[in-house]
């Protein structure tokens, strides 16, 4: 693509640099560590490990490392997956070389301190808290525990107060020196800096050579794709005013081939619009809820489609109803060409409104480099959304929609 650069350091550090005119820039470091890379006596570690990353190191307090990015107007940022870690600054162009050097710090020389940690840990526990106030979104993680239960992509990405009060010193960096491999790594760059320079910087402070460096050559934890497991239903007693209801099947994984008739069979189904087929039905034509959507989660190896919905406990039955029909319609009926072309357009631009947001762009390009080691330009998506065809979508319908479904309902 025209403006991507690409390079591999020495030590295996791959670095994708985006060329884009505009005085804010976005550098950061994605790690292919997350939530399913823990054993089970650290669940919560790969987030944990993330907060750590800001409170200190062998040449910096916390608030040094706060202050180094917003003391120039920038920002530093973090978050974490099932799967990935991101760190990430967002400034001023020219200060491209502070940023590089700040991400060095933290990943190679945070020191984990255990008076650090002690007060980190009672932070995230509040964090826990809080997002148990919110089942809109907690019912999302506890869908995912009971699809993959069992397997290393069915836990809290916060992890559990048990394994968060254990956590200390050793265990950590443990941790560290395990995953956070610099082949494992992806250094991402969007803005006006030239790529020799991004070159240079990333030579200069990624070098394996560097002289505070702890990371090893500890093998990282072996990934083990999940086994199917048979569907079943559960009921959650929540004390909600509303059902909360998410609704889920087996799908594809971040490789498939067909991975974009699924994008536009979801786009179709609930995908976020209001003309979606589930919030024309449910919503606008019959008034039964708020919120209803579809939505796809794609892994490395294994993937889901699901919908959730929020309505009177009353109206539950009804909504299943009429779900089921819309189901029904994409099983046994073919878009039109009018309704595919007009499906098509829809999801084309929001893909394309979505990549103005430039920040979004760099996150997005920064996993796909680390998943796949390439992006996709967006006229390359839309080339492989404009093949898909009516019939593929009906027999994806049929292929997800027959096969009995995972159902979680908060009461």
């Amino acid at each position: 693509m025209k403006n991507i650069y690409c390079h591999t350091l020495d030590n295996g550090l791959r670095i994708i640099h985006r060329q884009f005119p505009s005085e804010i820039s976005y550098c950061g470091i994605v790690v292919n560590t997350g939530t399913r890379d823990e054993y089970p006596t650290e669940f919560g570690m790969a987030h944990f490990v993330e907060h750590m990353l800001f409170k200190g190191t062998k040449h910096r307090k916390a608030h040094h490392i706060m202050n180094r990015m917003e003391n120039v107007g920038g920002d530093l940022n973090a978050y974490t997956t099932k799967e990935e870690t991101y760190i990430y600054a967002t400034f001023l162009q020219e200060y491209f070389p502070r940023a590089v050097e700040l991400l060095s710090d933290i990943i190679f020389n945070s020191e984990f301190s255990q008076n650090q940690i002690k007060r980190e840990r009672d932070v995230i526990l509040d964090e826990i808290h809080s997002y148990d106030d919110s089942p809109a979104d907690l019912i999302y993680d506890d869908f995912e525990n009971l699809m993959f239960e069992g397997h290393d992509l069915g836990h809290y990405i916060l992890g559990e107060p048990d394994t968060l009060n254990s956590f200390n010193t050793d265990n950590t960096r443990r941790f560290v020196n395990r995953q956070y491999h610099l082949d494992k790594m992806v250094l991402f760059s969007f803005g006006k800096t030239p790529f020799e320079k991004v070159v240079r910087q990333a030579e200069k402070h990624f070098n394996i050579k560097h002289e505070t460096t702890e990371i090893t050559s500890i093998e990282t934890k072996e990934r083990i794709s999940p086994i199917k497991l048979n569907p079943l239903s559960k009921v959650l007693q929540k004390n909600t005013t509303q059902s909360h209801v998410i609704i889920g099947w087996n799908t594809l994984n971040m490789y498939h081939p067909q991975r974009y008739v699924l994008y536009l069979l979801n786009s179709i189904l609930g995908g976020g619009s209001m003309n979606s087929r589930l919030n024309s039905s449910l919503r606008e034509k019959n008034g039964l809820v708020y919120n209803i959507e579809s939505n796809h989660t794609l892994y490395t190896d294994t993937g889901f489609l699901s919908i959730y919905y929020a309505c009177d406990p009353s109206l539950r039955d009804k909504c299943e109803r009429l779900i089921n029909k819309e189901l029904k319609r994409l099983m046994e009926k073919e878009l039109t060409p009018m309704q595919l072309s007009v499906a098509k357009r829809q999801l084309m631009g929001q893909l394309g409104i979505a990549a103005e947001n430039n920040e979004n762009s760099a996150l997005s390009m920064a996993k796909s480099f680390l998943h796949h080691n390439s992006y996709t330009p967006l006229d390359v998506l839309f080339s492989k959304i404009n093949d898909v065809t009516s019939s593929q979508i009906m027999k994806m319908a049929n292929e997800i929609f027959t096969s009995p479904e995972f159902e979680l309902i908060y009461l």
